[in-house]
């Protein structure tokens, strides 16, 4: 993708939009994603992409010839995404019978928009996306007679479908529904004098016009979509795209200008990969979807709804930049909190399918911590704090199964694959052995209780305590249960023999000696002592164990059972477990260890300093990129990290 020229920049309003000199502008961050992209396949969501405010479809750049003059899609998305097709707004201009032919294409994806130029005899194009609101998607395109004579040209905006689809013309706009699952894209046209054609594979607009030399034409169009099928998509009236781009720029200028701020200039393209990642992955309420959150990743079908730590942690990371969207992501989760207290592991638009045999670790106080730092919105945490507390007190009535104040992972229907996911660990070492263990009658636990939940439960605490004193309520009994957690961990889960933490097996003492992340865990809620955290970091700077080429994988590199490339959480790095060894490594003023396994990733980890995606997480002997792209929490866990400014 090319540099954009100057005619572009005054187009697109980033030269007329003064914004301040020292805040960032998206003008500096061009194409920090490649998300060019070609429809092969309708299902297949892996591919980069665009949309924003919470919208449910999305849009890509043209990776072919024959998608030029158009942007990509959309991507339509419910409990799964399809391509509508490989276009639905491609605009060709002809003149005397003869289509114009396009010379010097360049494409751009701007933090907020997509914008397409090209070229024809006499002619200059410029084309713009951006959403108006969480329904629509606004395409305009600026047409410059640059040629010294008048043209008259026949102008035709084309569609190349690809799924089954049925056509009507209500209120003059055109309708596309899919024969599938009945959802809808309504098309609405900036005049009512386009001629309209359909076909099974799609339709074409068509209007002439007259163009003096020198002069301009501006022909737009809008795209809405609606994630419930049963809801006709609203439509906005469309008065003005330059009003529309104006508050797009001010919008995404000030997400940067939050977002980015304590991040290094040399590291702000890194750190704007990362607002538009979790931004993209913005889905809205409808359904079953009571508020807005964020998808772990759209580009992956089968994180199609919203997960509960997955939410906890994108919140830590949006309330930088978009704080109602982090109270929303949190809030979208408690919308179902049960009568015992219980938050599900995950939600979707249709609510049959939320995931009600597990939850997940106890990280939601933490992310309300986090809001209230950035917001002191004290009505936010007089809201949320009973949930927590409630939600808090379910882990030790339900999770308990020794009724020793430490807490196991498990699961409501008694399956051990639950009992894992609920870990948030699916596959890990740790639990190879393990076996369920029944509490009540839909409450279970494995036989080992996991180092990693009660130091999340005791940092929770700590929390609780922070947020019950803004609400001037009691809080010493919380500070009075951390102070004895902390001694149950280190009594009953470090080892001094190795110097680090593990998980203890039920019934008895006997540890579960795995040297994986939830052992270095303390670290990051400063529950260890400077000897204990010594220890553990001469641990993690043994090339054999924890230093590898991208540093901090889940589990030690000189274990049998280690399996990077396959193993999911069997040796990966992931980014949530690496910022909780490197935030813990800071407490302890352990900056150059810290600084080093940075440096290492930003160095080594596939997407870090080019247009590549952020992954689910990384090979660490490789740097390699592995399993989802565009993943929200490593984007956001990622833009923790850029911050030098911040330390926990």
């Amino acid at each position: 993708m090319r540099i954009i020229t100057r005619y572009l920049t005054a187009l697109i309003g980033i030269g007329c939009l003064h914004a301040q000199a020292q805040q960032p502008d998206r003008q500096k961050f061009p194409d920090v994603l490649d998300i060019r992209h070609q429809v092969k396949d309708t299902n297949n969501t892996v591919a980069g992409f665009f949309a924003d405010q919470g919208a449910w479809h999305a849009y890509a750049l043209p990776a072919r010839e024959e998608d030029n003059g158009a942007f990509v899609g959309p991507l339509i998305m419910d409990m799964q995404g399809r391509w509508l097709g490989h276009n639905t707004a491609r605009l060709r201009i002809f003149e005397n019978e003869r289509e114009l032919p396009m010379s010097a294409i360049t494409v751009h994806y701007y933090p907020g928009i997509l914008v397409q130029t090209w070229q024809l005899p006499g002619l200059q194009v410029n084309m713009q996306l951006l959403y108006s609101n969480k329904n629509t998607a606004v395409i305009q395109a600026t047409i410059k007679n640059t040629a010294k004579q008048s043209r008259t040209l026949d102008l035709q905006w084309s569609a190349n479908v690809l799924l089954a689809t049925s056509y009507s013309r209500p209120a003059g706009d055109l309708l596309l529904q899919l024969q599938k699952g009945g959802h809808q894209l309504r098309i609405r046209y900036d005049t009512p004098t386009w001629q309209i054609t359909t076909a099974k594979e799609g339709y074409s607009a068509t209007k002439k016009i007259s163009l003096p030399p020198g002069n301009t034409s501006r022909i737009t169009q809008s795209q809405s979509y609606n994630a419930d099928a049963l809801q006709t998509p609203e439509h906005q009236q469309i008065s003005s795209f330059t009003s529309l781009l104006r508050a797009n720029q001010q919008r995404w200028n000030n997400y940067l200008q939050k977002g980015l701020k304590g991040v290094a200039p040399a590291q702000q393209r890194l750190g704007t990969k990362c607002i538009v990642t979790l931004l993209t992955n913005w889905r809205s309420a409808t359904k079953g979807l009571h508020h807005d959150g964020v998808f772990p990743s759209a580009s992956y079908q089968g994180f199609y709804g919203f997960w509960a730590w997955d939410s906890w942690k994108q919140a830590v990371a949006l309330t930088r930049f978009h704080p109602q969207l982090a109270k929303d992501n949190i809030r979208a989760m408690f919308d179902f909190q049960d009568t015992a207290g219980m938050v599900p592991d995950c939600i979707y638009t249709d609510t049959t399918e939320n995931n009600w045999r597990d939850t997940k670790p106890p990280l939601a106080a933490w992310a309300v911590n986090a809001v209230f730092r950035s917001t002191h919105d004290t009505a936010f945490v007089k809201e949320m704090y009973p949930l927590l507390e409630k939600y808090h007190h379910w882990w030790y009535a339900n999770r308990d199964h020794d009724r020793d104040s430490l807490c196991e992972f498990g699961a409501t229907d008694g399956t051990r694959i639950a009992a894992a996911w609920e870990s948030g660990m699916d596959n890990a070492v740790r639990f190879d052995n393990a076996r369920m263990l029944q509490n009540g009658p839909h409450a279970w636990s494995l036989d080992q209780a996991s180092v990693d939940l009660n130091v999340y439960l005791y940092a929770e605490k700590n929390y609780l305590a922070t947020l019950a004193a803004v609400l001037k309520q009691p809080a010493q009994h919380w500070h009075t249960q951390a102070a004895q957690l902390k001694q149950h961990i280190d009594r009953r889960f470090y080892d001094t023999e190795t110097g680090f933490y593990y998980d203890r097996r039920l019934p008895g003492d006997s540890l579960v000696k795995v040297l994986g992340a939830e052992g270095w865990l303390p670290l990051w809620a400063g529950l260890s002592s400077k000897d204990q955290a010594q220890n553990i970091a001469n641990i993690l700077q043994q090339p054999t164990t924890f230093n590898t080429q991208v540093p901090l994988p889940v589990l030690s590199a000189a274990h049998p059972a280690f399996d990077p490339r396959r193993g999911y959480w069997r040796g990966p790095v992931w980014l949530d477990q690496f910022y909780f060894a490197v935030n813990g490594l800071q407490r302890y003023q352990l900056h150059a260890i810290a600084d080093t396994f940075l440096h290492k990733l930003w160095t080594n980890a596939e997407g870090m300093q080019d247009s590549r995606p952020l992954y689910e997480n990384y090979h660490p002997l490789t740097g390699k990129g592995l399993n989802a792209i565009h993943f929200s929490w490593s984007a956001a866990h990622v833009l923790l990290m850029l911050d030098k400014t911040s330390v926990e």
